[in-house]
């Protein structure tokens, strides 16, 4: 297999995923920044011109984090960031659907229509009156899930799941882009401690 990586927090998501299975893969850095991503060859990879793009063996390409992690974890079950169980499964996806779309959707935007627009604006339509707005949607979405976390190590109590590396790679993306923790979170800040300490943070930092 080889990954086609890059720079910001979905490829540091998959780099995470293999890294907790002990997976090691060919990678070939794409330069976001110079648009390599939006042109050839890499566009006959992925046409979205988004990364990570994972070529398996058989030169097929899988896109999309979630899609290239659900199939790493079915061809490499051990260690299960998914699950073992339809329930495991369930509790993983339900709490990857809900970090995607409370947390990782609005602050990648906030970042793409302020920070990052001198990135993206070429790109796609950047929107920049909705900027804070899209923060602030993050911030509201890092307090409920500080809410829910209790004094459950993980999202999904004693187990590390796909959802934990997808949470921490946005929220160690956003803190270095102008959108830190909210305070008032204790949770959240000991449950990020945590994760930061772990082997596949450091390797993919």
């Amino acid at each position: 297999m080889k990954l086609y990586t890059s720079m910001g927090p979905n490829p540091r998501l998959v780099r995470m995923f293999m890294a907790e299975k002990g997976l090691s893969v060919d990678e070939v850095a794409v330069d976001l920044i110079a648009g390599e991503n939006r042109r050839e060859p890499f566009l006959s990879k992925n046409p979205a011109g988004q990364l990570p793009a994972l070529e398996l063996d058989n030169g097929e390409i899988l896109c999309e984090t979630t899609a290239i992690c659900e199939y790493l974890e079915e061809t490499h079950p051990q260690p299960a960031l998914i699950g073992s169980t339809p329930e495991q499964r369930a509790e993983a996806r339900m709490w990857a659907r809900r970090v995607d779309l409370k947390v990782c959707e609005p602050l990648a935007g906030g970042f793409r229509y302020a920070e990052g627009a001198s990135i993206f604006q070429s790109r796609m339509r950047i929107i920049p009156e909705a900027a804070e707005g899209l923060k602030a949607q993050a911030r509201d979405g890092i307090e409920w899930i500080d809410g829910q976390l209790g004094d459950q190590q993980f999202l999904c109590g004693d187990r590390l799941t796909m959802a934990d590396l997808m949470l921490f790679a946005f929220l160690d993306f956003g803190v270095n882009v102008g959108q830190p923790l909210p305070e008032g979170c204790p949770m959240i800040e000991a449950w990020y401690a945590r994760m930061k300490e772990r082997k596949s943070a450091a390797a993919t930092a």
